[in-house]
């Protein structure tokens, strides 16, 4: 049954797609993050390794509340690691456990997802009369600008 929330579907159509592009790149980070939990490695290795549970411990949360998003429009929410790959605009890294890489890895990341998700919210709010998942981007913007702000920390 479709979503009568006072949006139109073409536009409930649009954000839907968006928020599946977001959720194939909350979930390319998710696993990024879970491979360098499992494969880091020097003197601060417990530091790190927590680090990182608790940021892929978040996204998790994330990707949930996006797939969910999705489905408040009543549309379907992608499931499938071939859909992931095809909708993501994070790039796969080669394996390492060098920490630095690691972490300038995945400010990239963050950061590109803070670019799109900053124009995701004008969008949104403009283009596609959509309050609700208006703010909903803009709370994720905000969870990634305080991890991409852990992380410049870190490599400072």
């Amino acid at each position: 049954m479709k979503a009568n929330i006072g949006i139109t579907e073409k536009n409930t159509q649009s954000v839907a797609l968006r928020l599946n592009e977001i959720l194939a790149d909350e979930y390319v980070l998710y696993t990024k993050v879970r491979n360098y939990h499992w494969n880091v490695e020097g003197v601060n290795f417990m530091e790190m390794h927590k680090f990182y549970e608790e940021m892929y411990t978040g996204i998790d949360e994330v990707i949930d509340e996006v797939a969910e998003r999705v489905r408040m429009l009543g549309h379907y929410s992608q499931g499938r690691l071939k859909d992931f790959l095809k909708l993501t605009s994070l790039k796969e890294e080669d394996y390492t456990n060098d920490q630095k890489q690691q972490m300038k890895n995945l400010l990239v990341d963050h950061e590109t997802l803070i670019q799109s998700l900053r124009k995701d919210i004008k969008d949104f709010g403009d283009k596609y009369k959509d309050d609700g998942n208006t703010d909903f981007v803009t709370s994720l913007m905000q969870q990634h600008e305080k991890w991409a702000w852990f992380i410049r920390s870190y490599l400072k």
